[in-house]
């Protein structure tokens, strides 16, 4: 409904900006859009959520505020993930008169596209003996509050595409709870689906090793994008698996290239100390990201 021109400010669920210019399926540049005309945008403050619908206000300062009132709508609808056991009495009276085939599940994905698609997928598993209970599902990172919603409903937490932070793994390991992380969708459905119905093929198990802040990049003909890094967990090894991990998000998920101390090349980088990182085949490493280092071992599962 209506037009959309150059220069008009716009919001979307809890992203704002101004259109600075767009672009037709040809990719030719335009500078209005009428209903039902698809254009590439440029001029947003970030990503819109997949399926947001966008409207265009007065000024930026109008999208701006409109934008952080959705922000704060999302995390005061957030902070209603039980903090305590006695907040989740409730749910431990309904946990314990349901059927024992059922399955409790904490989903966390990196969108809301990802998560609505295996949460229909998920539906499709469950039979009449054993069914899936996904008692929630939220995008970001994996978190301290849904580890102990796990504890609390005998729940193993699902992560698509997604970690947990420092503080969601120290409590894991303190509480026995599991997390189980994909990056393909069928491949967290079918773990799912065996767990559900207790055919379970050996188990791929991860071994935390540490994980590093990027302070600073810089460029190096042989190694390509170095990133320069404080190691503030365990120790960065250099012949074990890395992963690059962005807001919580996977964004690299292989090997480190190069692992160096000043001009030298070292074998491990142990916390506290600074280090060049550079990963295989990856140059989009930015301030701020944090790289992981780990190990995977095949053990049977119990």
């Amino acid at each position: 409904r209506g037009t959309l021109a150059r220069g008009d400010a716009l919001v979307a669920g809890t992203v704002s900006g101004r259109v600075r210019a767009m672009f037709d399926e040809n990719g030719q540049q335009v500078k209005s859009a009428g209903p039902a005309t698809p254009v590439l945008v440029m001029g947003w403050d970030d990503v819109p959520a997949a399926g947001d619908m966008f409207e265009v206000v007065k000024n930026e300062k109008v999208a701006r505020q409109k934008a952080s009132d959705a922000s704060d709508a999302v995390r005061a609808e957030e902070l209603v993930v039980p903090t305590s056991t006695e907040r989740l009495e409730g749910l431990l009276e309904q946990l314990r008169t349901a059927d024992h085939s059922e399955l409790n599940v904490i989903l966390r994905a990196d969108a809301h596209g990802s998560l609505e698609a295996i949460r229909d997928a998920v539906v499709k598993i469950g039979r009449e003996d054993a069914k899936v209970s996904i008692i929630q599902g939220t995008v970001g990172a994996i978190t301290a509050n849904d580890v102990m919603l796990a504890e609390a409903s005998d729940a193993v937490i699902y992560g698509f595409n997604v970690r947990p932070d420092s503080a969601a793994r120290k409590a894991a390991k303190d509480q026995g709870i599991e997390i189980r992380a994909f990056t393909i969708i069928y491949e967290l459905l079918d773990d799912l689906e065996a767990l559900l119905v207790g055919q379970l093929a050996p188990e791929e198990v991860e071994a935390f090793l540490g994980v590093a802040e990027v302070r600073a990049t810089f460029r190096a003909p042989r190694y390509g994008t170095i990133a320069g890094s404080y190691v503030t967990e365990g120790e960065i090894n250099r012949n074990a698996r890395a992963r690059l991990v962005r807001d919580g998000v996977i964004i690299y998920d292989g090997r480190i290239g190069s692992l160096r101390r000043f001009k030298d090349d070292v074998p491990t980088v142990s916390n506290g100390f600074e280090c060049g990182i550079g990963l295989e085949n990856f140059r989009d490493i930015k301030e701020g990201d944090t790289i992981e280092s780990y190990q995977v071992r095949e053990v049977a599962r119990t």
